[in-house]
């Protein structure tokens, strides 16, 4: 493990997770993820974003440096609990991943809480990804509760036997609602960045009074046999790491192919901040990037 792991720990300890803990007002938190994004999340060079509208669902296209229009796509769902977050706040690390694949990448804007409360986001995300499958093969990713989203969304497209995506991927999701992973408490003190006592806020906001065991809400409880392969990864000091360690036995129990990854110490969606800040965050990517050209071969890059 780098130095920079843990001097970005540090940092995030106690600038970050003190922030989260006492901040309140959503409009507040949005606009402050929007200016740390800009400061902490850097592009790469050459990388372009179009924006566009699916289907009447606002998205940005990002292109990694020479990434041009041919292939599949990623369509990638910005994490920020339902709350906070955007594709200006994650399209940095969206682009690196699309100049390493040599991919486009889609990024909706969907719909946000407490304006916009369950099922808003996941009927934003199912109309883009309609859209684009009836193109183009899709990749699915995302991170934190846009990695939740990934998973209930291929969860909804089982279910109503639309065209699978090629495969899966998520940075540190949020699968269960209800909180009651066993690392919510474990972990607690040992989480760099999220405080576990604002979950629930968070996840009022959204569901309100909709049942957090709702499949659509947690696809930890969804039925996901005949699903494509799964990656995910987590951090083993986050409180989410059990979303991870569940959600991957879960698909498993269900014939679901799954590439868990584990590491060690890194803060929550430790690939957002990029090569330069965090060396583990480029290997990660690098890592995500092969499993993603298998995809492609097994596939025949349709």
């Amino acid at each position: 493990m780098s130095l920079r792991r843990g001097i970005l720990n540090i940092v995030l300890r106690l600038t970050e997770k003190r922030h989260l803990a006492r901040a309140t007002d959503p409009m507040e938190l949005r606009e402050a993820f929007e200016r740390k994004a800009r400061f902490w999340f850097r592009a790469p060079r050459g990388s372009r974003f179009v924006d566009a509208r699916m289907d009447g669902v606002p998205v940005t296209w990002a292109y990694g440096p020479g990434v041009g229009d041919e292939g599949p796509v990623i369509l990638y769902l910005h994490g920020g609990g339902y709350v906070i977050g955007s594709p200006r706040t994650h399209r940095a690390m969206v682009a690196r991943l699309s100049g390493i694949t040599r991919l486009p990448a889609c990024l909706p804007n969907y719909r946000l809480a407490p304006e916009h409360v369950f099922p808003a986001a996941l009927e934003d995300a199912l109309a883009v990804y309609i859209d684009l499958s009836a193109h183009r093969e899709v990749i699915l990713g995302g991170d934190s509760a846009g990695g939740g989203l990934a998973l209930a969304l291929l969860a909804e497209i089982l279910k109503h036997g639309l065209r699978r995506p090629a495969g899966v991927f998520c940075f540190s999701p949020m699968t269960d609602m209800t909180f009651s992973g066993d690392s919510m408490v474990a972990n607690r003190q040992a989480d760099a960045m999220l405080p576990a006592k604002r979950a629930g806020e968070l996840g009022d906001m959204y569901l309100r009074g909709v049942s957090p065991c709702d499949p659509r809400a947690s696809p930890l409880f969804a039925q996901m046999r005949g699903a494509p392969p799964v990656w995910m990864a987590a951090g083993d000091t986050e409180i989410l790491l059990d979303d991870t360690r569940r959600m991957a036995a879960r698909l498993r129990e269900q014939g679901v192919d799954v590439t868990e990854e584990i590491e060690h110490d890194l803060p929550h969606v430790w690939p957002a901040f990029g090569p330069a800040l965090l060396p583990e965050a480029g290997e990660t990517l690098t890592r995500l990037a092969g499993w993603i050209s298998c995809l492609r071969q097994s596939s025949g890059d349709s």
